[in-house]
């Protein structure tokens, strides 16, 4: 990829944050401790810009009957877990035009050999990219103008959207050389500090938390009741010896670690401070009980209160359309100003 020089990173904008959820599927515990609740925390600290990324959604397909009612249940996800839609803007990437519109201009910025170093393609597509949409070959770029369209100065990331995040600095700086425009996109950041960004699966500890997985008992659904979310963490996957006392005696025992991780992100806590209140016992010694009382308590109220929202989708929608008008209000000039850069008519 290419040399980042000092002029192109000579931004001066505000501090932003960009980030965003896909509307493909029920939302889990790996997407609230993952990103929304870190969602909730930013929205203090910076400007935020929180969407629904339908665009991104249909690069596999997607029941058109039900993309818009998903898009609604992300739209209550965040406002259940404490985004404040009066602090960040909350939006469907799709009713703002100026995505796609920036997304063109950066596939033409971005350069093929790029596109084909992205690891998570080729895990998604394995031996039969052929049949693949071009869509999900290039959504990194289109990820990169959702970023940029914003000016967005922080992303937070998990470890494995990294490498996306680093295809959107080369393409902001690359922009700027190539159009003689030091600093007018940033080169942004990655947020990854907290704890939970990677939440695996209660029944094979070695795969991420998926809704694609066939087994309900293998994620914690944010839709799901207290007494549900009990069940799914008592049964969990365990193996049979008791819990390590330092954080070192975790390598090798996957399932240990990720309940230990799990219990560590909803409390607040290190992996070694939570071994420091359980070490030495067995997982049915008290606990799956604590993390099971624990995940109700946190995931339960989410649960209940998403369901409250998704009971008046008028709301929804009004949320969705006001989030839509301010999105558009810093993206329109974002990208009349992209395109005067490049050339296009009327110049």
């Amino acid at each position: 990829m290419i040399m980042t020089d000092t002029t192109a990173n000579a931004f001066a904008g505000p501090p932003r944050v960009l980030s965003g959820v896909q509307p493909s599927g029920a939302l889990h515990l790996g997407n609230y401790l993952g990103a929304i609740a870190k969602f909730v925390k930013l929205q203090h600290q910076m400007q935020c810009f929180y969407c629904v990324v339908d665009l991104h959604a249909i690069t596999a397909w997607q029941d058109p009957a039900q993309l818009a009612a998903q898009t609604r249940e992300i739209a209550a996800a965040y406002l259940a877990s404490g985004v404040d839609p009066e602090k960040a803007v909350i939006f469907p990437q799709s009713a703002v035009t100026a995505h796609a519109e920036l997304g063109w201009i950066f596939q033409c910025v971005a350069r093929l050999g790029w596109l084909d170093r992205m690891t998570q393609f080729k895990e998604k597509a394995g031996k039969h990219k052929e049949r693949e949409s071009v869509g999900l070959y290039t959504y990194p770029v289109l990820q990169a103008a959702d970023i940029l369209l914003y000016k967005a100065t922080h992303v937070p990331v998990g470890d494995d959207q990294r490498q996306h995040l680093e295809l959107t600095r080369d393409i902001a700086a690359k922009f700027n050389h190539d159009f003689g425009a030091p600093g007018f996109f940033p080169l942004p950041e990655a947020l990854t500090e907290g704890a939970g960004a990677r939440v695996m699966s209660l029944r094979d500890a070695k795969a991420k938390m998926s809704k694609s997985d066939p087994s309900d008992y293998s994620r914690i659904n944010l839709l799901d009741d207290a007494d549900t979310i009990v069940q799914k963490v008592r049964k969990a996957k365990t193996d049979a010896e008791p819990l390590p006392e330092h954080v070192d005696g975790l390598e090798g025992r996957p399932e240990a670690d990720n309940l230990v991780g799990v219990f560590g992100a909803l409390a607040g806590l290190t992996k070694a401070e939570v071994l420091e209140q359980f070490g030495g016992q067995g997982f049915g010694q008290g606990f799956k009980a604590a993390l099971a009382d624990l995940a109700a308590a946190t995931v339960g109220p989410i649960g209940a209160e998403m369901r409250r929202l998704l009971g008046d989708p008028a709301e929804l929608d009004r949320i969705l359309a006001d989030g839509a008008l301010r999105a558009r209000a810093v993206a329109e000039p974002t990208v009349a100003e992209t395109k005067k850069i490049v050339g296009f008519w009327p110049g």
